[in-house]
């Protein structure tokens, strides 16, 4: 069950989250119900509770301790101008909007910013909704000390949260869903052909989420580590079992099929396996290869301190012995692969564990075991030998004006609540800051017109959704206090649990929980909460009208700006993979290959609105998903070189290959092909076409596998992102040159 938990929230981020904010909360209802304070001021404290907690994002305890300081006074400006300027109808709204700007305009000074202009919209908000007066002003401010006590007593010493706690709660959320995607692949064995396309299914799904915490990880070493030496090992060994595991599961696919699987099979959704897969077969070497993906399991799963004995050490000697050709079973040249890559990923397991526990108990050890540690000792002295200097003059300049974006986004938000506030005044002169918080809510989070709708779209449902609830909770609950107020939190804590899941169920939540206030302030009715739903749509289209009107950046530009970025990236690592791999200067691969894989993420997200089932673009959505399975294929083989090619200082049986340098000449200029003409269409770039990579060095390379060689390592990766790379040409409409007008390769000799 523990396992279970750090599979489904890595690091427990959400669940910290949302016991931190409920706590808080409770301890300010605590101390404000020991002084007899009335229900309005209740909801007050519970509300500012909840924002000075959520709002501060900082890794740093130091930091957010200042952030927490700065935001107190803040806040007591804002509900002090909130509570003057409540009867001043135009004033009021003028500075509303004026703040809105100031708040989204924050964001670019950083998580503080951010932090400080979230606290002063919510309590100024705060102050719209309890109807501050400034006959209420003094409690006011007493009731937001005591929130703000409240929440840095949960945050720095109920419930505190250290870079170093965090990052160790991550490698546990790795290995855990590490050892999923091996039981994922277990299965994969056993299912039949019915079957075998939903197992393929939670395979993508499992290997995506291994993916995700990988990049969570890596976000999170500089600030967990103690030094760079150690974040830079770390780094490299979650990336050496992240890529073990996913060729493993290749295999197992090459395995199950009727030919070799292409690896798009693994990124595209809905591909299903080359002639449906074969029948499972239940032979000597399959039960071995079942035991053994059990054994591979247990030892990516159990760190050393809960694997006492010596099982896991014979469990350890026998996966990696099929690193040796002389130890595979008798199989089918397909399954012994699979076997292969069960050494190789139990040599990432190795690897793993010596970075996460330290040094192992080496009295069991087998040859092959031994050579193992030698290899990955001698790696762990390369890279803490290597010295990552500062970089100046690498980024280029932020653009300013109204083309920065936190300006561009400070200004479509000040229009969109402009037109919420004018629409909300025509609903309700009472409840109009609805519309307004909608929103200002649409566009946190969001860069182009398509993100907005798809948000707004599911801020609406999700409080259609919260009404119909909130309307069944508040004739149940009644005015019974403090069992709405345990609904509350129980709602709150809900809200941050399911957050980065789902935006629609936290809005539910969200509305739910406002019905039960609405309930404790007696202003409760079906009227009201309809409402409700009425200034969300309100809210939502103004939001998405600002969008669309106002400096707008339409979906496409903006998916094609990050694509450019996915490929210069994808680029970048290829180049410096096959430099390093042909004998040239070494770079800091595993910096770039992460990179890499942040950018393509950004670009997944952006892709959202073509993607999302509402989108009536049927076409569009395939080719989005399509093209992003595509570059995801090719970030996998880009990461594999890189792995690779770092091996090349320390593996004593590998060794630099000169002619892979122009065998990859292709590759590269089709990839900036690619990036000119998404970002120009009228760009003259086209794409090359000539004889395979394997056909552009000797004759016979491919025959015979050599372990011990790097062409024989990286071919077939350059093969597949060739391959990978040249697909990407159809979909995005770059041209090929015509037969016989050029485009052809020169092979290398």
């Amino acid at each position: 069950m523990r396992d279970r938990l750090a599979a489904s929230d890595p690091g427990l981020l959400r669940l910290t989250a949302g016991l931190r904010t409920v706590t808080a909360i409770a301890l300010t209802l605590a101390v404000l119900a020991a002084l007899r304070v009335p229900v309005p001021q209740l909801v007050a404290g519970a509300i500012a509770a909840m924002v000075a907690t959520f709002a501060i994002r900082e890794t740093s305890r130091a930091q957010q301790a200042i952030t927490l300081a700065l935001g107190l006074p803040v806040a007591l400006a804002s509900v002090s101008l909130g509570a003057l300027l409540n009867q001043r109808v135009v004033v009021g709204d003028l500075f509303f909007v004026a703040l809105i700007f100031s708040a989204v305009y924050g964001r670019r000074f950083g998580d503080r910013g951010t932090a400080l202009g979230l606290i002063g919209f919510q309590v100024y908000f705060l102050s719209l909704f309890v109807h501050a007066t400034t006959a209420l002003l003094p409690a006011l401010c007493g009731v937001i000390c005591v929130a703000f006590a409240s929440s840095a007593l949960a945050r720095f010493v109920l419930l505190p949260q250290t870079p170093a706690g965090t990052l160790d709660r991550l490698r546990r959320a790795f290995r855990a869903r590490l050892a999923q995607l091996i039981a994922v692949q277990t299965e994969l064995l056993d299912a039949g052909p019915d079957g075998v396309d939903t197992v393929l299914e939670d395979l993508r799904t499992a290997t995506a989420r291994l993916h995700e915490t990988a990049l969570m990880i890596q976000g999170r070493l500089e600030d967990g580590t103690s030094e760079p030496a150690v974040a830079r090992l770390l780094q490299r060994r979650i990336a050496d079992a992240e890529i073990a595991s996913e060729r493993l599961g290749l295999l197992l696919l090459t395995a199950r099929s009727a030919e070799r699987t292409d690896t798009l099979t693994l990124h595209l959704p809905g591909a299903h396996l080359p002639s449906g897969g074969a029948l499972p077969v239940r032979d000597e070497a399959t039960q071995t290869l079942r035991r053994d993906l059990e054994a591979l399991r247990l030892l990516m799963l159990r760190p050393v301190g809960e694997a006492r004995g010596t099982a896991l050490a014979h469990l350890r000697n026998r996966l990696l012995g099929y690193r040796d050709e002389e130890n595979l079973p008798q199989a089918s040249p397909a399954v012994q692969d699979v076997f292969r890559g069960l050494g190789e990923a139990a040599r990432a397991a190795l690897g793993l564990r010596v970075a996460l526990d330290g040094a192992l108990d080496e009295s069991d050890d087998s040859p092959a075991t031994v050579r193992s540690r030698a290899e990955l000792d001698a790696e762990d002295a390369a890279i803490e030998a290597v010295e990552v200097g500062a970089e100046s003059g690498g980024e280029e300049p932020e653009p300013g004006g109204l083309r920065r974006p936190t300006t561009r986004a400070a200004v479509q938000v000040a229009v969109g609540s402009s037109l919420a506030i004018a629409g909300g005044e025509l609903l309700s002169s009472q409840r109009w800051y609805w519309a307004v918080l909608t929103c200002w809510i649409v566009f946190l989070n969001t860069a182009s017109t398509g993100e907005i709708l798809v948000k707004g779209y599911r801020r609406l449902l999700g409080t259609v959704l919260g009404v119909v609830a909130g309307i069944g909770l508040a004739g149940l609950v009644g005015h019974h206090t403090w069992t709405a107020f345990a609904l509350v939190l129980l709602f709150i804590f809900a809200m941050f649990y399911t957050a980065p899941l789902s935006y629609t169920l936290m809005s539910f939540f969200v509305t739910a929980m406002l019905g039960l206030l609405y309930t404790l302030l007696n202003t409760y009715s079906l009227s009201v909460l309809v409402l409700r739903i009425e200034e969300t749509a309100l809210g939502a289209a103004c939001g998405v009208i600002a969008a669309a009107v106002v400096l707008p950046i339409h979906t496409d530009r903006r998916t094609n700006e990050l694509l450019v970025e996915v490929l210069e990236r994808l680029g970048v690592v290829t180049r410096a993979a096959v430099e390093q791999l042909s004998g040239g200067a070494g770079a800091d691969l595993v910096e770039q290959a992460r990179e890499l894989d942040q950018a393509l993420a950004d670009l997944r997200a952006a892709t959202d609105p073509l993607t999302h089932p509402i989108t009536p673009m049927r076409s569009r959505r395939d080719t989005a998903r399509y093209v992003v399975a595509l570059l995801e294929t090719c970030a996998y083989h880009a990461r594999s070189l890189a792995a690779t090619a770092e091996l090349l200082p320390t593996h004593p049986s590998i060794a630099a290959d000169p002619r892979l340098s122009g065998a990859c000449a292709r590759i590269l200029h089709n990839i900036g092909a690619i990036a000119e003409h998404v970002a120009d269409p009228r760009s003259p770039a086209t794409t090359e076409t000539g004889p395979s990579i394997a056909s552009m060095l000797e004759p016979g390379t491919l025959r015979t596998p050599r372990y011990g060689r790097v062409t024989d390592r990286v071919l077939r990766h350059l093969q597949r992102l060739d391959e990978a790379v040249s697909g990407l040409a159809r979909p995005l409409g770059v041209p090929r040159p015509a037969a016989g007008t050029g485009g052809k390769v020169k092979p290398v000799t």
